[in-house]
């Protein structure tokens, strides 16, 4: 794992073959949580760890993802 030092307003570039993904650091508050901003092609998804395991998990399995149902 690659581990680097940021701080607010601050980016690193993912260069994928789809295009450059830039993730800033907006904020880090108090509580220690940290607030990103992503820009990334249109075509590539984005999503939270948590909510692309539950995608992965359901395409494995079939069925419609847990997140689709949620927002229904």
């Amino acid at each position: 794992m690659l581990v680097l030092s940021r701080k607010v307003d601050e980016s690193i570039v993912l260069d994928t073959s789809d295009g450059p993904v830039t993730v800033t650091i907006v904020d880090i508050r108090t509580n220690g949580q940290v607030r990103l901003g992503i820009e990334a092609p249109q075509t590539m998804p984005v999503h939270r760890l948590e909510i692309w395991n539950e995608i992965r998990k359901e395409r494995r399995g079939g069925g419609t993802p847990a997140v689709a149902k949620q927002l229904s």
